[in-house]
């Protein structure tokens, strides 16, 4: 009879302790990965947190792109300055008379560090070589580039480059 009793209860406390995984495994949401913890701990909530930046902005590699203005002056006609930097980091492009080749990084924080020109040496106009030569000067001494709206902006010694996606 004892021992009939003693197996009853080992079958309740079984019972029970089955109740109790599936009580906590319904409240975790079928997931007992938490050893040790309190089953009804919830999940840390992400917070704002004032001063982080947001999501840097990745540089568009591949696409073309022809200068619009330096320092608000727009350029005009066919002959306007246009680049690429490929996914190998190499810079290539049309300054208004002259191609050109560099590399180009863009780095964190939405810098860009631009290396030594090496340009064509056709003669041009004068005036479209003096709009040339401020556009090369500005590209190579690029520091900072932000999107805005849909042109490209390189900030720069010389000033500020603003560029339209080219079809």
């Amino acid at each position: 009879m004892r021992a009939i009793l003693i197996a009853a209860m080992a079958g309740v406390i079984a019972a029970s302790a089955v109740v109790t995984a599936s009580e906590v495994r319904a409240q975790m949401g079928g997931n007992i990965t938490g050893f040790g913890k309190d089953a009804r701990e919830k999940p840390e909530k992400k917070q704002y947190v004032p001063g982080l930046k947001a999501q840097e902005k990745m540089f568009p590699l591949d696409s073309t792109w022809t200068a619009v203005s330096l320092n608000g002056k727009s350029f005009t006609g066919a002959d306007r300055p246009s680049f690429i930097i490929d996914k190998q980091y190499r810079a290539r492009g049309y300054g208004g008379c002259n191609t050109f080749a560099a590399t180009a990084f863009p780095l964190k924080d939405q810098h860009l560090a631009v290396g030594p020109l090496a340009l064509t040496k056709k003669p041009c106009d004068k005036g479209l070589g003096a709009s040339e030569q401020d556009f090369f000067i500005a590209l190579r001494t690029a520091g900072q580039w932000d999107i805005v709206g849909s042109q490209l902006v390189i900030k720069s010694q010389k000033g500020e480059l603003r560029f339209d996606r080219a079809l």
